[in-house]
């Protein structure tokens, strides 16, 4: 049944553009193509259905939004300082967890470190 739905879909929309359009449609549509009018109606359900949960984000980033600041007061500083001691992190390895659960991040050697070709810069 699924896959006869975009079958009976595709045929009802090209039965559509075979009907005469009366002189009110006609001038409603100037200008505008199927394809177009398609990609407005799409955008407005898309729009329609998204609203509600649009709007719970909106109210959950509000309700979060003293707590975020707060944070950044208190750990921005300390985060400076952290990257400061660290430098670049392509001069590390990717983080280990040893069997006993410790984490170690290895700085790579001189070696390890590839350098760019000249006139390129990493993003």
């Amino acid at each position: 049944m699924k896959q006869i739905r975009p079958l009976i879909t595709a045929l009802f929309i090209t039965s559509l553009g075979a009907l005469p359009l009366s002189a009110q449609d006609a001038e409603e549509d100037e200008g505008r193509s199927l394809m177009e009018e398609g990609a407005r109606l799409f955008l407005e359900g898309i729009q329609r259905e998204m609203g509600p949960a649009l709007d719970d984000l909106r109210g959950m980033t509000e309700e979060m939004e003293p707590a975020l600041r707060q944070f950044i007061e208190e750990m921005g500083p300390a985060l400076s300082e952290l990257m400061a001691k660290v430098g670049d992190l392509s001069a590390y390895h990717a983080p280990e967890v040893l069997p006993n659960g410790d984490i170690i991040i290895r700085r790579k050697t001189p070696q390890e470190i590839e350098p760019l070709p000249e006139g390129e810069v990493e993003l």
